[in-house]
């Protein structure tokens, strides 16, 4: 496909991933389409989960965020206030079409998948790779495919903002943490499903491990829906080791996205499953333990510096959010083979036991 944007191309919005992860894997292609239309003014119209995101310094470096309502009307209304005259969609459903066709946007670009070619004015063609694709390739893809000249070696950057920086320093002095202390961030949740969890238990093992052995100070974080595993984790706390227990700082549902980045960044290393906190994290720079089970490493790894934990048993990957057996990929990861991978990030980084 040659390389064309309209001329008249000025105001251009860019729809992007509705998901945390998929967003950050998206970076790289979002910033593509910055160089692309450099004298334009761009837009990034997102979901509220993930809107916050673009706020921070990233490599997209857009010019506006604003926050797309989930209504399809009010979408639409808020579009077609902005009189965008190019959109750029990186979701692929029907619905975003419908919305940027709805909103009179002249130009509308994407996959031409669920059925949508139809509402594109420019369809970007897959690029055709042998086996599992990368989520970062499939959207590099996507704006090659439209034309895009795009960096293939360009990995998803972010820094906080001070904004960011200050939220995460006032929930840490909120619960008495010292600032010079030795932070080990924790993700025991997972949007997609259970299956995907690292049972609570052998996290718990690992923190209170981190305590004794390196004097760290655990950070549990994820949204309110990960709430039960860490309620599970504070369990185990009070029945095995409940001297230590007032060590944990629990964050669980109680961070916006940018303190989450604020906080994320402050930390030495990060153990998670696969998650969008595991991707925000290996944007940050920060070193990832990643816990895979049933979902495809090769595919949603983390872009960064990480160590991954995964066990070949017969069955995975199998993309299922529930295992209908015994979750054997997920409990052969051992929490001595975790904690073996966390000591050795710390002692990288100057921290001995």
């Amino acid at each position: 496909m040659t390389d064309a944007a309209p001329a008249s191309a000025k105001h251009v919005v860019i729809r992007p991933p509705n998901w945390l992860g998929d967003a950050i894997l998206a970076l790289p292609a979002v910033a593509a389409l910055r160089r692309h239309f450099a004298d334009a003014d761009v837009t990034i119209a997102a979901s509220p989960a993930v809107a916050a995101l673009f706020r921070e310094v990233t490599n997209a470096r857009v010019d506006r965020v604003i926050e797309l309502p989930d209504a399809t009307p009010e979408a639409v209304a808020t579009l077609e206030a902005e009189r965008f005259d190019l959109g750029v969609l990186f979701p692929n459903s029907f619905r975003s079409a419908w919305q940027f066709r709805r909103a009179r946007l002249p130009e509308r670009w994407g996959y031409p998948t669920a059925g949508r070619g139809v509402l594109l004015t420019r369809r970007a063609r897959r690029e055709k790779r042998p086996g599992a694709v990368h989520q970062i390739d499939y959207y590099r893809d996507l704006v090659l495919g439209l034309g895009v000249v795009c960096d293939l070696d360009e990995v998803p950057r972010m820094e906080p903002t001070p904004a960011s920086v200050a939220r995460a320093d006032t929930l840490l002095a909120e619960r008495h943490v010292p600032p010079d202390a030795l932070l080990v961030g924790f993700a025991p949740g997972a949007a997609y499903g259970q299956a995907k969890q690292w049972p609570p238990d052998r996290v718990a093992d690992v923190m209170a491990r981190a305590i004794r052995e390196h004097h760290a100070v655990p950070v549990v974080v994820g949204a309110s829906h990960d709430r039960d595993a860490a309620r599970a984790i504070e369990s185990w706390f009070r029945a095995h080791a409940a001297d230590v227990a007032d060590r944990v700082v629990d964050l669980t549902g109680r961070t916006s996205l940018g303190a989450l980045v604020g906080l994320i960044a402050r930390l030495s290393a990060f153990v998670a499953n696969d998650s969008g906190a595991m991707h925000l994290a290996a944007a940050l720079g920060r070193p990832v333990i990643a816990i895979f089970g049933p979902t495809n490493e090769r595919a949603t790894h983390p872009i960064g510096d990480y160590d991954l934990m995964t066990q070949p048993v017969f069955c995975r990957p199998c993309m299922l959010r529930d295992c209908p057996i015994d979750h054997r990929c997920m409990k052969r990861v051992t929490a001595d083979a975790v904690a073996a991978a966390l000591a050795a990030r710390l002692r990288s980084t100057g921290h001995h036991a």
